[in-house]
């Protein structure tokens, strides 16, 4: 019955609305033809934001990926090459980077693609995202050069501006005409218009429900083969739908009766089930593409202002008895792992984590006692309506609970948890102590993107921390370019940002998407790549 009610509202009704956009697109005297069945992707958050440099959800960033583009892309090994860029040239003192374009590249709305528009979406970029923020504040001068050339002088070392401008994590620096881009970067633009390999059909869009696309005829694909977001991004399916089934039930069955074709997440309660199903494909997610558990503490408010108390935490958290909540076989955990730019990526490193490997009640309870703890109140936010989120909450609440923490765990959906830990009061006055958050390793494998890493005195992510030791280290993995010596001072960042209790880990595991067993050319990236995707010939 739940599975009726849903396609009666948006599977039936997106089918309508398609046959009759294909109408309307059909040229006078055409035969009809029978209308080719949508590729249909089930999203974990229906989508409500569109621009993605002032959103910050990881649906948008998706989003973006259809119908914008970028200058430089990461391919399935994490090296990053040229996108919608021919090619770079670095100076021989590694402080100006020349960059020109491909040739052909159109805009949505006909116009060709410019350095203009380029240097314009950098700088609304590097306004709003931490990593664009450090590069811009390296920067001497961004400029166009021609049509199609543009060039970044550098007034002091930045050794990782390709990876930079290639990011898959939010904000991801996409590309958008200048007169878009002239937006202030927390302000949404007003238009979608992008570069990409589809289009974004507004008429059809309900918020939070569905976001329908089409694809762009004047897109033209690098001649190569797609490799993760690299290579060549050939768009085989004509129409594409994100759709919203919040029902774990119903988003399983309606795949298996072949009603959808994708789930970004399989529900983790009926992944036994799902495994089984020989007409359905399992990802398989490692390293960059698992996702991490954290705490976010707010290092501003008592209790956790205190280095002693935060320290008490951390040994109490237990990443197997987190991790395990979720019932995932082995090989799709990776725990314990105290790598804060999670184990598997190219900069891992769980240095400075060596004691937190075997936790413990007992010696958090007696770190908690030794700290000159209070009793203070713990307010717990803890977002029940995050199907990953929740059960680890309550063991995490559990746990903190065992160790001494008088913890008031209050219920909410994501979006109040969102909002309420902007505040910076004290909790008598409404503010907060302790989230439980999760992370992709898109998001944590990087040190300036990193959220327990690269927002260190900054004053702007709401746990607040400041360690003065980790500001030279992060500096000099920033001006370094040689990637066996950016590796050893993530060692040592590591080490810090364990001992400073910045952002306490929870566990890494993957989520992965299942898809149809008749979709060819599925890229297994970590989060959903929609083009070179065919529907196998029946």
């Amino acid at each position: 019955m739940l599975l009726r009610t849903w396609l009666r509202r948006t599977v039936l009704a997106s089918a309508m609305l398609g046959a009759g956009l294909g109408a309307g697109l059909a040229p006078a005297g055409a035969r009809a033809q029978p209308a080719e069945k949508p590729l249909r992707l089930v999203v974990n958050v229906g989508l409500q934001t569109l621009d993605p440099i002032a959103g910050t959800s990881f649906v948008t960033r998706n989003f973006a990926y259809m119908v914008f583009d970028t200058l430089v892309a990461m391919d399935s090994q994490g090296q990053y090459r040229p996108q919608m860029l021919q090619g770079w040239e670095v100076s021989a003192d590694g402080l100006t980077y020349r960059f020109t374009l491909r040739p052909g590249l159109e805009w949505h709305d006909g116009t060709p693609v410019t350095a203009e528009d380029c240097v314009a979406s950098l700088k609304r970029w590097g306004a709003r995202d931490s990593t664009g923020r450090r590069l811009m504040a390296a920067t001497q001068e961004l400029r166009a050069t021609g049509p199609d050339s543009f060039e970044l002088k550098l007034a002091k070392p930045f050794g990782g501006v390709i990876d930079a401008l290639g990011k898959p994590s939010v904000h991801t620096p996409f590309m958008m005409p200048a007169r878009l881009a002239a937006t202030p970067p927390t302000q949404p633009v007003t238009e979608i218009v992008g570069s990409g390999p589809f289009l974004f059909v507004k008429e059809e869009w309900v918020p939070g429900e569905r976001t329908v696309f089409r694809r762009n005829p004047r897109y033209r694909p690098r001649d190569e083969p797609a490799d993760g977001l690299a290579g060549g991004k050939v768009a085989h399916m004509q129409r594409v739908e994100f759709l919203t089934i919040t029902d774990p039930a119903t988003r399983a069955a309606a795949l298996q009766n072949g009603e959808v074709d994708y789930l970004e997440y399989a529900p983790l309660d009926y992944l036994p089930m799902l495994r089984r199903d020989r007409k359905l494909v399992l990802a398989k997610p490692g390293g960059i593409a698992q996702i991490m558990g954290a705490v976010a503490v707010n290092h501003a408010q008592p209790p956790f202002d205190s280095l002693p108390v935060r320290q008490a935490l951390q040994m109490a958290l237990d990443q197997r008895e987190v991790v395990a909540v979720h019932g995932l076989p082995d090989e799709m955990t990776r725990v314990p792992c105290q790598s804060m730019t999670l184990c598997g990526t190219r900069y891992s490193s769980e240095a400075g984590g060596e004691a937190l490997r075997e936790p413990s009640l007992e010696r958090a309870q007696a770190l908690l006692k030794q700290s000159g703890y209070k009793n203070e109140r713990v307010v717990f936010l803890h977002p029940a309506d995050s199907a990953l989120i929740n059960p680890m909450a309550l063991v995490v609440a559990d746990r903190m609970k065992r160790a001494g923490f008088n913890v008031e765990v209050q219920t909410l959906d994501w979006a109040t948890v969102a909002q309420r830990w902007l505040s910076r009061a004290p909790v008598e006055q409404g503010g907060w102590s302790v989230v439980p958050v999760i992370y992709t390793g898109f998001d944590m494998s990087e040190p300036l993107s990193n959220p327990g890493i690269s927002y260190n005195c900054t004053g702007t992510a709401p746990w607040l921390y400041c360690d003065e030791a980790l500001k030279p280290l992060l500096e000099r993995f920033e001006a370094e370019s040689d990637l066996e010596k950016r590796r050893a001072i993530v060692a040592d960042i590591n080490r810090r940002a364990l001992a400073n209790v910045n952002f306490p880990l929870t566990g890494q595991f993957s989520s992965p998407a299942v898809w149809r067993a008749e979709l060819e050319g599925v890229i297994d990236f970590g989060f959903p790549v929609l083009w070179n995707i065919r529907r196998a010939a029946r």
